[in-house]
């Protein structure tokens, strides 16, 4: 499938059967790599995800003296000292979200200079905010534009023992903060300002992880936690499959009425975004109103999901979709409304699907400008099961985390053309 600039997927015409196995969770797998590479002493990473995203994190950790060995294609075998070292080049980390914002405040710990970049998408995506909390710390970091490049001269050592960050920004900020903490040199409580926190799941996520690695962490309040100076020791770890990706192979069996195998239950995943499935139960009733700060991710699977819905969906909740790896409120409301003029509209930060059974069995020809965004490649690709002509530029951005993605569609019955 590589190397293709545009890719156009022909309706089944029947249901979708058959076993398909998401990847590993880019989410959980980039939060134990970095754990890992911190902590002293071999750690195996098994049921990882390898996608740009991860290969990115794995790479940098490498260029701080970490040993990282791949003997499989779901497995890392991390070696760290216990301390990263300087890097000789700015990390280059592409348009990996949480690569570059754990390791903006993971640069703190490293006796030296860290310059933490992306290509022109992560260039666009802010910091700031992240970077205000960590010189809250007494740490050296600057950005010129808010967004990355980041520069951190790091020590190791703070000038106090709590930092405040909106938590409704970004929740990675948060986990970058407390990952950090648990290797500074004094006990640090990370507190959330702030009406609206979002993504909460995630910073469990995180918490959970640090905890297998040794960290002592302790909720001191519904928005704060205290991260004790303990560092981290290795461990091995079993990483679950990405429940963002599984939303995909979710809303394809509901769509055709079929059954897919994903080989893990919905109620088995511990990710935040594993809630899109009761939502996707409901098809085609879904909701008239769903709020999705707290399964962001899972938004443009359920958007385009509700274009075959029997009543409109309105989206709320989801003004942080705006600076993710593209602006994903307006990809889908535009990528929509190519199907069919209006399909799609904004409302403010809210999106509105105006939703219309009778597409399913159509043939309307729109080519869909992916942005370079996996999730939006990956979500149109549920309108190709059910309308015809419908093509999905720039395909191959999906191996930012689910590089098998278009083969396992394929082997569950769907076809394109080029």
């Amino acid at each position: 499938m590589m190397g293709r600039a545009k890719l156009t997927i022909i309706p089944p015409g029947k249901p979708l059967t058959g076993r398909a196995m998401p990847p590993g969770s880019k989410s959980i797998t980039n939060r134990a790599l970095l754990l890992a590479g911190l902590a002293k002493g071999t750690s195996r990473l098994t049921g990882a995800l390898k996608s740009d995203d991860t290969r990115y994190m794995a790479e940098a950790l490498r260029a701080m003296d970490v040993i990282i060995d791949e003997p499989d294609d779901t497995t890392f075998i991390v070696t760290g000292s216990g301390k990263l070292k300087a890097p000789a080049a700015p990390l280059f980390l592409g348009n990996a979200g949480t690569a570059t914002r754990f390791l903006t405040a993971a640069a703190a710990l490293v006796d030296g200079k860290v310059i933490v970049d992306g290509d022109a998408h992560m260039r666009k995506r802010p910091i700031g905010p992240l970077v205000d909390a960590l010189r809250s710390l007494g740490i050296d970091a600057s950005t010129e534009t808010g967004c990355p490049p980041v520069t951190i001269n790091g020590t190791g050592r703070f000038e106090a023992s709590r930092v405040q960050i909106d938590g409704g920004l970004s929740s990675q900020y948060v986990s970058a903060l407390l990952m950090m903490a648990a290797g500074g040199d004094r006990a640090v409580d990370v507190e959330l300002l702030g009406e609206h926190i979002g993504a909460l799941g995630y910073i469990d996520l995180t918490v959970a992880a640090m905890r297998a690695f040794g960290a002592k962490v302790e909720r001191v309040s519904p928005v704060a936690w205290r991260v004790e100076p303990t560092g981290y020791h290795a461990a091995d770890f079993v990483i679950e499959p990405d429940a963002s990706a599984a939303t995909y192979l979710w809303a394809a069996e509901v769509l055709g009425g079929g059954k897919i195998d994903l080989g893990t239950p919905a109620e088995q995943f511990s990710q935040p975004d594993a809630k899109a499935y009761d939502l996707i139960s409901k098809f085609p009733h879904l909701p008239a109103v769903i709020d999705g700060s707290q399964m962001q991710d899972a938004i443009p699977t359920l958007a385009v999901l509700a274009a075959f819905n029997e009543t409109p969906v309105r989206f709320v909740g989801i003004e942080n979709l705006r600076v993710k790896e593209c602006d994903r409120i307006r990809a889908l409301s535009s990528g929509l409304s190519r199907i069919v003029p209006n399909l799609g509209t904004e409302e403010g930060d809210d999106l509105i699907v105006a939703s219309d059974p009778s597409l399913a069995g159509k043939v309307l020809p729109a080519e869909i400008d992916s942005f370079a965004d996996h999730r939006i490649a990956m979500s149109f690709a549920l309108a190709g099961l059910k309308i015809g002509g419908i093509s999905i530029l720039d395909p191959d951005c999906v191996a930012k985390t689910f590089p098998s993605y278009w083969n396992v569609l394929a082997s569950l019955g769907v076809a394109y053309e080029d």
